[in-house]
């Protein structure tokens, strides 16, 4: 299973959830769709030493290259100098250049930092998701709702509902937890989900067995 394979899915019921908390710019950079309008936004809402962590966070995201190691080393420096929401920004990038390389340990390690440098709960909340579909494609399925039951906020109902079903249908024998997996789509198709996101967990109950 790819990591980021529900991301796109995603998008519209992430936006929403920013835009309700008056964030809409930052899942921009959540994302890795708008990097520089996050900055700009941030940037403006910061004091001078904020500003200068603002710009340098922009600029090692910007230059992040997974086929240039002294890229991925100068986002790890600044992710460990930063223990702030740049500082997470840039775990949550330097993140996805593991996985992509598929650095899965690498990847785990580097979200768990950048959930011990922010107290954002929103981004808080992208950081464990990620973390979770690490955790599920690394065979961790109880690891996965650890994760899981540490995000909060309704906003999130649809997409820990998405992940949990995966993470419990992994689970037991080879057809895995199907009940609780029906039972954690059913609750995400009844939430206040993006049409998308509705019709994607109802596909995945359709293909149960039984």
């Amino acid at each position: 299973m790819e990591v980021y394979s529900n991301e796109n899915e995603q998008v519209d019921a992430l936006k929403g959830f920013f835009a309700q908390n008056g964030k809409a710019l930052v899942v921009g950079v959540i994302l890795g769709i708008g990097a520089l309008a996050g900055w700009r936004y941030w940037s403006t809402h910061q004091d001078g030493s904020s500003r200068e962590a603002s710009a340098r966070y922009q600029q090692v995201s910007t230059a992040l290259d997974a086929s240039k190691p002294e890229t991925l080393n100068a986002a790890a420096k600044f992710a460990s100098e930063n223990s702030n929401t740049y500082g997470a920004l840039a775990s949550l990038d330097l993140a996805k250049r593991y996985v992509d390389s598929n650095q899965l340990d690498k990847a785990a390690a580097q979200l768990q930092s950048g959930l011990k440098a922010t107290k954002d709960a929103n981004l808080q909340a992208v950081l464990n998701l990620r973390l979770a579909r690490i955790q599920l494609q690394q065979k961790q399925p109880d690891d996965v709702l650890k994760t899981l039951d540490a995000i909060k906020g309704d906003g999130w109902t649809a997409i820990i509902a998405d992940v949990r079903g995966e993470a419990l249908l992994s689970k037991g024998d080879s057809k895995g937890d199907s009940k609780g997996a029906r039972d954690a789509w059913s609750k995400g198709i009844a939430s206040d989900a993006s049409p998308a996101l509705k019709e994607m967990l109802q596909m995945k109950m359709n293909n149960l067995p039984g």
